[in-house]
């Protein structure tokens, strides 16, 4: 192979030397793409059920409640007690959930509630999890194995992004919501295997007594409150987040702009999970990156150009542009949102997986599942509000100008981010 062309290839490196970390990758991938799965059939059913959107809307509410609560408090116990063992409990409750997802499916149930307490139980448990998960990789592998690390975990995310939903698809199309629910729930075994060959982890002892319920989790924002480098890494998410999130957008681009129905706005959603899986791909040199910080900034950065792209095809599909090429201007668009998203996400993950110290991290994990949770929700609801008034196409144009533009205020305001070194991690 051109020596070029595999530097350029994804590190395998920790999948290639870490047995522990390759059954963990392994298992949390598959039980992506069952959660994605589940996802699909979750709101399918629930509109089969009542005939109503606002109805399958409700879906996000039941999950975002439990994310935000759970997430820090799931946070504070992942700096309590041995990480192994939170993650695999709570795994427990994620895959029993989808036990029960299949059980109602195949007993014919027409509950709408049941579905949303299912909804609340599996993504309680996914919050308890996520960050006890994240937590164990930067104590089973080494310093500069993790950025490496990071990015097949998002190279993972965006193949269940892209796989779940078309196998869910194939599966509801031929066999009904049954065959959905019992399919994830048989791979999302494989988590509970990675996590039961793991030996113990316990958390590193910090300095002072260990706190234990809300003072512990109080005692993580105050760390967050003193730690600059870790603190930009959920203000720049926020702002990418918060400004130009084009979720709320698609259904109107698609069906309306573009004139191309469920089917285009399926490829929107799928273009920025490509992106992301391309991006990946072509990883192999990220873990040479020293200047993580300024990196995080860039990426950003493209994600709003990406998105604003996104609003110059939807302004000129009708005009310049007719539906096909304005279709194509907005995957293209996405797709360049979707691959800086995906870089963004590695060198956030690295530097609180690096900066932070072992006796901290697991709530700091919870803190940025409230962030990666809640930080789109309030951005469909700033979207759909200001799209209201201005249109689809205007709303993303303006978000990506303005989160190119907080990116630039944030460089000048936060020139230690910006000279973060990864040899040498600081909070």
């Amino acid at each position: 192979m051109i020596p070029r062309v595999r530097t350029l290839l994804p590190d395998l490196t920790p999948l290639r030397t870490n047995p522990a970390y390759r059954r963990l990758w392994v298992g949390f991938a598959l039980a992506g793409v069952g959660s994605q799965m589940a996802t699909v059939a979750i709101g399918l059913q629930v509109f089969e059920l009542t005939g109503s959107s606002a109805a399958v809307g409700l879906v996000g509410l039941f999950a975002l409640v439990p994310l935000v609560t759970l997430g820090l408090y799931g946070g504070a116990l992942a700096d309590q007690v041995d990480r192994r063992i939170l993650a695999l409990v709570a795994q427990l409750v994620a895959w029993l959930s989808a036990v029960l997802l299949a059980l109602q499916a195949f007993l014919g149930n027409t509950e709408v509630w049941v579905l949303y307490a299912l909804v609340a139980l599996f993504n309680g448990a996914f919050a308890v999890m996520s960050p006890a998960r994240s937590s164990i990789y930067p104590r089973i592998l080494p310093r500069e194995q993790l950025p490496a690390a990071n990015a097949l975990g998002v190279l993972a995310m965006n193949t269940s992004l892209t796989a779940g939903p078309l196998l869910a698809g194939v599966l509801i199309g031929r066999w009904g919501f049954e065959a959905a629910y019992a399919f994830d729930a048989l791979i999302t075994t494989a988590a509970l295997w990675g996590l039961l060959r793991l030996g113990p982890i316990r958390p590193e002892p910090g300095e002072g007594p260990r706190l234990k319920g809300l003072r512990s989790v109080v005692e993580g924002f105050g760390f967050l409150r003193r730690s600059p480098n870790v603190r930009m890494t959920f203000v720049s998410d926020i702002y990418a987040m918060v400004l130009a999130q084009p979720r709320v957008l698609l259904p109107a681009a698609g069906t309306v702009i573009l004139g191309g129905g469920a089917t285009t706005v399926g490829n929107l959603y799928a273009a920025a999970a490509v992106g992301g899986i391309v991006a990946m791909a072509l990883s192999g040199r990220l873990g040479a990156v020293r200047r993580q910080g300024l990196a995080i900034l860039v990426s950003i950065v493209g994600w709003g150009a990406g998105i604003a792209g996104l609003g110059v095809a939807l302004l000129l599909a009708g005009g310049p542009l007719n539906q096909q090429q304005a279709f194509w201007a907005a995957m293209a668009g996405m797709f360049v949102a979707g691959a800086a998203d995906s870089v963004s996400a590695v060198y956030r993950t690295t530097i609180l997986q690096t900066a932070a110290p072992d006796h901290m991290r697991g709530r700091l994990q919870g803190v940025f599942i409230v962030v990666v949770a809640g930080g789109p929700r309030v951005g469909d609801i700033i979207g759909g509000v200001v799209a209201d008034v201005i249109g689809e196409g205007w709303t993303a144009f303006a978000g990506g100008l303005a989160c190119i533009a907080a990116m630039g205020v944030l460089a000048v305001r936060a020139k230690g981010f910006v000279a973060y070194d990864a040899r040498h991690p600081t909070p």
